[in-house]
């Protein structure tokens, strides 16, 4: 697989002799032309959830996400995105992403630092609370999923015309996610209930063997209504000399959007979905009993997760009011492995009601409802329904 991904990369970096003719090449003695940006996103709203027979109401909104871009010139580009979130009464300050961007050509980027992987389409394109139609992600999805939401590397991306047809590409190296044993790097009981878990915020490698992955997508029409990909994630994520260093993990996905005005329904019909796989070597692991000891214990460390979602918006509408409005559904699952301490199976649907101040500034009504066996805090062989309604004011600028 290493082989493979390498030989993609060694291809695509032949890509800029193959194409060099229509871009041509910069005069590095002219003054270059640079360019600062603001941009980002924030939300507020209220959140009403029924767990069991406990309710739960509360105001939200203490999220904003700025996104700082500076251009250098018509090929460089400095990105990066932070977010300010109040979590158990606390401000936290979460470090999204910071990377550089050269354009190579008209049909290759190089970049650098810390990214959101595109790893499917979810994290990297629809994540953002303005872009999502729903008031949360989709099970399985984002921090503390079962697929990467970022990395820290070295990335090249692109798109070719292929006829009327396009092709987009991305590959890359990173330093790879991590194991979670049940134990901290002095060897002392951390997490135990957590023991197979990937941890994706590796800021510093824990082994020399990085992390490989790309995504390859196809865009078969010409007004690019239908995008269809897949991707591939994997490399080894146990610490260097420790028990667990020769375990490994494979990560996959596929992905589908349609996005189009349909005259026969006079509006947008918008239609996406994605489903992840991970894999992770077998491995033994080991459970605290009250008197001190150790038991191990294995399984089968195999995961998914996936959704799928619809919104219609009447946009060739003669009313005014009408055409801002949108309605939305989704449907996703999330099913972590059987044996492990954090096993569960999980189903969500969603239903939500959008209206658009303008394009990037809506009030979002949703209702979804999620059932849950197994996990954290649920009861072996119970069922937890949770009902939740919320009403956000989501702004992106």
């Amino acid at each position: 697989m290493k082989k493979l991904i390498l030989a993609v990369l060694a291809f695509m970096l032949m890509l800029p002799n193959l194409y060099a003719q229509d871009t041509p090449a910069p005069d590095p003695y002219k003054p270059s032309k640079t360019q600062f940006m603001v941009r980002g996103y924030a939300h507020a709203g209220l959140n009403y959830k029924k767990v069991g027979d406990e309710v739960e109401s509360t105001f939200v909104g203490t999220t904003f996400n700025p996104i700082f871009i500076f251009k250098h010139g018509d090929r460089l580009i400095f990105e990066t995105e932070l977010e300010f979130a109040v979590e158990d009464n606390k401000l936290e300050i979460g470090f999204e992403y910071a990377n550089m961007s050269y354009i190579l050509n008209d049909y290759m980027t190089l970049r650098m630092g810390k990214m959101l992987l595109p790893f499917g389409t979810f994290i990297e394109r629809l994540h953002p609370s303005w872009i999502n139609k729903f008031a949360n992600m989709p099970l399985g999805m984002g921090h503390g999923g079962i697929a990467p939401t970022s990395g820290i590397g070295v990335e090249l991306r692109g798109a070719i015309p292929v006829g009327s047809m396009k092709v987009l590409y991305y590959g890359y190296i990173t330093n790879g996610p991590k194991l979670n044993t049940g134990f901290d790097a002095e060897g002392n009981i951390d997490e135990p209930d957590e023991a197979g878990q990937l941890i994706f915020n590796n800021f510093e490698d824990n082994n020399n063997k990085k992390g490989y992955g790309g995504r390859l997508a196809i865009l078969p029409f010409s007004n690019s209504s239908v995008e269809i990909g897949g991707s591939i994630y994997g490399g080894a994520v146990g610490d260097r000399g420790s028990f667990y260093s020769n375990i490994g993990a494979m990560l996959y996905a596929i992905d589908f959007s349609f996005v189009r005005q349909v005259s026969a329904v006079k509006g947008i019909v918008d239609i996406k979905g994605q489903y992840n796989l991970t894999n992770v070597d077998d491995a033994t692991y080991f459970e605290p009993e009250p008197d001190g000891s150790l038991t191990p214990y294995t399984f089968e460390n195999s995961s998914n997760a996936y959704f799928g979602q619809i919104s219609y918006r009447p946009t060739m509408s003669g009313n005014d009011v009408l055409k801002r409005f949108e309605v939305a559904f989704r449907y996703s699952a999330f099913n972590a492995p059987e044996g492990a301490e954090w096993e569960q199976e999980s189903t969500q649907w969603a239903v939500a009601l959008n209206y658009y101040m303008n394009w990037r500034t809506l009030f979002k009504l949703s209702y979804q409802s999620t059932n849950q066996v197994g996990g954290h805090g649920v009861p072996e062989g119970q069922t937890v329904v949770t009902d939740g309604l919320f009403f956000h004011w989501a702004l992106g600028f």
